[in-house]
């Protein structure tokens, strides 16, 4: 049994090598005997754990000591994955990936047990963004580390599609002196022969997830995508909570779909229970709880609110861009599509609320108001740390700053 699972390992490693590198991998260390990366499906979790473990045997796929195991194989079968661990274990094996661990039975129990038996051996895992490892009575909470994986940045696309290297930023080089690191992009960019606002609205359709590279046909990757959400909620979903039925997962589309094109919005929830024909309010925000677990939608409270955002969210967005010219059956508002990618950009690691003035306040500090390159300061003018994020912008100067600069934050 071991040797045909090194045999699929060494498949799976060889097809699902890149040569690209995420911004995951370049800045997480993962120390822990045991990390979960969690993220939603296409962003490349996969080939970021290939990644990890090659870099552990140096490049030697064949090497004994490494074991790639895609968890919904049909070659795993009845096969436990502590008896997976325990064979790879006694033949010298001391790193495990299992990939989408959420489409084993019992995976939690499963994973402390080979926490607490096998203490040389190095488990990562991969799940959806929807896992809860403190779910049922296996709590991990106590043994994993757990990483949240998004989308491609703006940075990584422009790495990925012109064989470029570029830094990131923090939020307050950005504000600060957007204007040079605008310049020193643009310059690099002007080596390749290419255009930063052409670049951008390309990636605002097409770059969020790193298989736009390897399909370069648009209608594709959208259809792509597209399928993706539909296994999102159909296998993913379903993988961690169970108790969802067809006709529960048929209400989660709709829910879905009634938000792609009604972002952004906020919920009255009588009112969708009616348009959607939801039995109850609990059910309703329960759909909504799922889809957010997801990452196939992301929500906006006040400040001043201190009730979870979705018992009273403010706004609703579609998750990125990207799905709202895949899902969305009009065309998308530039408004909403300005905002879902400011939104996404910053949510990824900061605290990102809804302003008395402007449109986002990041960190409790910055105040920001999203618009075309004629906006005014109208809105924030009283507001200290307020700034204008424009839309058709290559270079902005003073508190004017590009919007497409806000995709170099990973």
């Amino acid at each position: 049994m071991i040797e045909e699972l090194y045999r699929l390992s060494r498949q799976f490693l060889e097809i699902k090598h890149s040569s690209y590198r995420r911004y995951f991998i370049r800045t997480t260390p993962l120390s822990s005997r045991l990390s979960i990366l969690i993220g939603p499906r296409g962003v490349g979790k996969t080939t970021t754990l290939v990644q990890m473990l090659l870099d552990f045997s140096q490049g030697d796929r064949f090497s004994p000591k490494i074991l790639y195991i895609q968890s919904d194989h049909f070659a795993i079968g009845k096969l436990s994955l502590y008896e997976i661990a325990e064979q790879f274990q006694q033949l010298g094996g001391e790193w495990i990936v299992f990939d989408e661990i959420h489409k084993h039975p019992n995976w939690s129990q499963e994973l402390k047990s080979i926490y607490d038996t096998f203490p040389k051996l190095r488990v990562l895992a991969s799940g959806s963004s929807a896992l809860q490892i403190t779910k049922g009575s296996h709590d991990l909470s106590r043994r994993a580390l757990v990483f949240r994986m998004q989308g491609m940045s703006f940075r990584e696309y422009l790495e990925l599609a012109h064989q470029i290297e570029l830094p990131s930023y923090n939020l307050n080089e950005l504000c600060q002196d957007h204007a040079t690191i605008a310049d020193k992009v643009i310059k690099k960019l002007d080596i390749k022969k290419q255009k930063i606002i052409p670049e951008f609205n390309r990636y605002l359709q097409i770059g969020y997830y790193p298989y736009f590279y390897e399909m370069q046909n648009e209608s594709f990757y959208k259809m792509t995508l597209e399928q993706n959400v539909h296994t999102t909620i159909e296998s993913d979903l379903a993988s961690v909570y169970p108790q969802l039925t067809g006709i529960s997962m048929q209400k989660i589309k709709e829910l879905l779909i009634f938000i792609a094109n009604a972002v952004p919005f906020t919920p009255n929830w009588n009112s969708l229970k009616s348009i959607l024909e939801i039995g109850d309010l609990r059910t309703l925000k329960t759909y909504f709880s799922h889809l957010e677990d997801a990452e196939l939608i992301q929500s906006l409270s006040k400040s001043t609110e201190k009730l979870h955002r979705l018992e009273s969210p403010s706004k609703i967005y579609l998750n990125n861009p990207n799905q709202l010219y895949a899902i969305a059956s009009q065309a998308p508002d530039k408004g909403t599509i300005r905002e879902t990618f400011f939104l996404n950009m910053t949510q990824q690691s900061h605290e990102v609320t809804l302003p008395g003035d402007g449109d986002f306040l990041v960190n409790k500090k910055y105040v920001f108001e999203i618009g075309g390159r004629k906006k005014t300061f109208e809105q924030i003018r009283s507001e200290k740390n307020g700034y204008l994020v424009c839309d058709d912008l290559e270079q902005g100067a003073g508190a004017k700053i590009p919007l497409w600069l806000f995709g170099f934050l990973y």
